[in-house]
């Protein structure tokens, strides 16, 4: 008996109708009504025309059968999802709290389908015996066009529809006469639209003999795939210092996987890493390898979409969206840099890739493998503790690659020895000494722009933002685009040339950013060749390709740039890698501030030395006793998880404990102190009612750390426990409170398990 009834989630993010709603299928619909597909269906009392996802489908009804509306129509336009994304949803709306629409649209990185590409061709159907007696009746009736184009096919069988009508100057009613005639035919067929443009990204298979694996890299390798043939699937933390050929253990696992008929995912946490991943890959897997991500055109997706779901392709790279490719057979996920902060969404619902990759990959019987140098604590807890298993890499793949020697600049040495200077005597000395002998140098600051703020130096106004709580950036410094720019919201206006306090004119920047650091060196150093790297830079399509091959290719000799500069890059003449200033990410107000200066310090430092000449990393700063800047300067990671772990298990954070952020944001700051005193009180009662969430911990309300934006003003509430059911059940609670009162309907709440940041 066919389903007559189907299961639909409206497209409506609300939580009040964060349900399914049952429709009946109509006869003129029966057998085209399938599970993941978009419908259009009447809804409400006006019989709203929606659009919707079927869910289910039943062949009885939930309610009475009259009171069930029709299915009007299914969508052209529609994506449908596939089961077992929708089952993933739900796993994400559960864990992580949201909507079952908003998590469908999470799962879904292409939501539309775009008209495909096609191209025409011109084919010779005239054998040669008919060709000269084709020539000699089109002389005799001095048919010149239909003689051309003959004499055209003759040589070459198959010739474009637009060389045909361009070049030969062919019309449409000749070539239509000469199909008549049954001459040629025109044939179309689609193609898919080509997202390797750049012709250094090889489409060959190639394994040259440095791709070998090194012992240490085999063992590693071994374990994962004897286990996968044993039917053991598994999540593995492979731990590799910087420069131990983590990536080619993936190839080599992945090679494995698609020997046994399945598909592999590769994760990657910016897009600025696509370029040199795609390059190794697509060395060993040719075509079969494609990219998924946010800069590629809205057709360049769908096709890529369509191309993994008829399994034309067998390896997917990309960031954090690409976990959600419809492969159909998937194999092998692997998460590189997972201790990375862009695999938790900002977005709600906040899922976590590495949770949502594990769930996805015991869905379907596939392994996972979490790659770092520096493992997120989180990550590395599970591996100590046995819920990951641990793999290690400690030696550098080549040889005669050594870790870089890492020296440590006291600024308040410097400054007390007269140099004010952004760059420490010593850093200025080994520039010098690289560009003497042709070698590359990295200088990272992970501030862009020209300036941290702008002020008067006169009465110390300083330039604020008037929609956010943020002081104004200054960029384009010297030049007559000078403005200053807010990094939030996008407002900018022209550089003042008097204080509007008290008129004088000495407004400057204080503070340094990239653009300031590029302009100094260019000063400095006027011979050098210099390239600059940061969101600013990398606006354009292509323009993390065009910057990273330029400097690979030896077109500078020094890269200036943000933190995407120092993930997972491998460049050979690099020797030198100078951290301007270690305490930009230190000092956050974030408990994870001293993790994430360790990983960056530590990446920064694994991009020095890794061809066959020595590297060396200077690191500038004023704290350098403090515990994140010596373990990082020894490289010895587990130093500093010891050292973290200890305040993270005093202080009750991750992972000792989960946390909650219940982030709200209000038109006015009333409402906004109002809604905090709200929400806590209903927290209070939660855990006063409920014995299992007597050990709530609550902190706050607070003013957010940037407490206007975009005018809105935002506070924040945080919860811990050890169970992150209890987190979860009072986030429920709290939004039926919301939803059930008609003065909130205008504030945002937002709820972030186990946040990677502070709000």
């Amino acid at each position: 008996m066919s389903e007559r009834f189907a299961d639909i989630i409206i497209d409506i993010s609300h939580e009040a109708i964060d349900r399914t709603f049952q429709y009946i299928i109509p006869d003129a619909l029966k057998g085209q009504i399938h599970v993941g597909m978009s419908v259009s269906i009447p809804f409400g009392r006006a019989n709203t025309l929606r659009k919707g996802y079927v869910v289910g489908l039943s062949d009885k009804p939930k309610l009475d059968e009259s009171k069930l509306k029709e299915i009007v129509s299914v969508s052209d336009k529609g994506i449908a999802i596939e089961n077992s994304l929708i089952e993933l949803a739900a796993f994400i709306k559960n864990t992580y709290g949201s909507t079952m629409i908003n998590a469908l649209k999470v799962v879904m990185p292409v939501k539309e389908k775009v008209k495909g590409l096609t191209k025409k061709e011109v084919r010779l159907l005239a054998s040669k015996d008919q060709i000269e007696k084709l020539s000699e009746a089109y002389n005799k009736k001095r048919a010149k066009a239909k003689l051309r184009l003959l004499n055209e096919l003759s040589e070459d069988i198959v010739i474009p529809y637009s060389l045909v009508t361009g070049k030969l100057n062919i019309s449409a009613n000749t070539l239509n006469a000469m199909v008549k005639e049954n001459v040629i035919a025109i044939e179309e067929e689609g193609y898919y639209r080509n997202v390797f443009k750049n012709k250094e990204l090889p489409a060959v298979i190639d394994n040259p003999q440095n791709e070998t694996p090194n012992a240490e890299q085999q063992a590693v390798i071994d374990r994962v795939i004897t286990d996968y043939d044993n039917g053991d699937r598994k999540t593995y933390l492979l731990k590799g210092i910087t420069g131990s050929g983590k990536t080619l253990v993936y190839i080599e696992m992945i090679e494995h996987i698609l020997e046994k008929g399945k598909q592999a995912i590769v994760l990657i946490p910016e897009i600025a890493l696509t370029y040199q991943t795609v390059k190794r890959f697509r060395r060993r897997f040719g075509d079969r390898v494609t990219i998924m991500n946010s800069k590629l055109s809205k057709g360049e997706r769908y096709d890529q979409f369509e191309k993994a779901k008829k399994g034309e392709v067998s390896v997917v790279i990309g960031p954090r969206s690409a976990l959600f490719t419809p492969f159909p057979d998937l194999g092998l996920i692997v998460i590189d840099e997972e201790h990375e902060t862009t695999y938790k969404s900002d977005n709600p619902p906040k899922y976590h890739a590495r949770e949502v990759a594990i769930h996805r990959a015991k869905m379907c019987g596939a392994s996972v493998v979490l790659g770092s140098a520096t493992p997120s604590i989180e990550a590395y807890y599970k591996a100590q503790s046995g819920e990951y298993t641990l793999l290690t890499l400690k030696n550098r793949a080549k040889k005669s690659a050594k870790l870089a020697r890492v020296t440590v600049v006291d600024l308040r040495e410097e400054l007390k020895a007269g140099n004010r200077s952004m760059f420490s005597n010593h850093l200025k000395e080994q520039i010098r000494d690289r560009l003497d002998k042709k070698e590359q140098i990295m200088l990272f600051l992970n501030r862009r722009g020209y300036a941290g703020f702008v002020s008067c130096r006169a009465c110390g106004h300083v330039f604020f933002c008037p929609h956010c709580d943020v002081s104004l950036n200054l960029h384009d410094a010297g030049t007559a685009n000078e403005r200053l720019v807010c990094h939030y919201c996008g407002y900018e206006q022209k550089k003042p040339d008097k204080c509007p306090e008290c008129g004088s004119t000495f407004v400057a920047g204080f503070g340094v950013g990239t653009q300031k650091v590029e302009e100094q060196v260019k000063k400095l150093y006027p011979e050098a060749r210099v390239l600059r790297m940061d969101l600013d830079t990398t606006k354009k399509k292509d323009s993390h390709e065009k910057i990273l091959s330029a400097f690979a290719g030896g077109e500078a000799d020094i890269l200036v740039g943000t933190q995407m500069i120092v993930k997972g890059h491998d460049f050979p003449d690099v020797t030198l890698v100078g951290v301007i200033a270690a305490d930009t990410t230190l000092f956050e107000n974030d408990y994870r501030a001293s993790e994430k200066t360790f990983d960056l310090l530590t990446q920064a430092a694994g991009r020095a030395g890794r061809g066959d000449k020595e590297g060396e990393v200077i690191v500038q700063t004023y704290k350098p006793e403090h515990y994140c800047i010596t373990t990082a300067a020894l490289q010895d990671y587990d130093m500093f998880y010891d050292e973290e772990k200890s305040y993270r298990k005093l202080l009750a954070y991750p992972p000792f404990s989960h946390m909650m952020a219940i982030f709200m944001e209000t038109e006015t700051d009333e409402l906004s102190k109002e809604l905090a005193d709200v929400l806590r009180l209903q927290i209070e009662t939660y855990k006063a009612s409920h014995e299992n969430a007597l050990k709530l911990k609550l902190i706050g309300p607070c003013e957010a750390g940037i407490y206007k934006l975009n005018d809105r003003y935002r506070r924040v509430l945080y919860l811990k426990h050890t169970d992150s059911k209890i987190l979860t059940a009072v986030k429920d609670q709290l939004e039926d409170y919301l939803n059930d009162n008609e003065k909130y309907k205008d504030t945002h709440v937002s709820f972030d398990l186990d946040p990677v940041r502070s709000y």
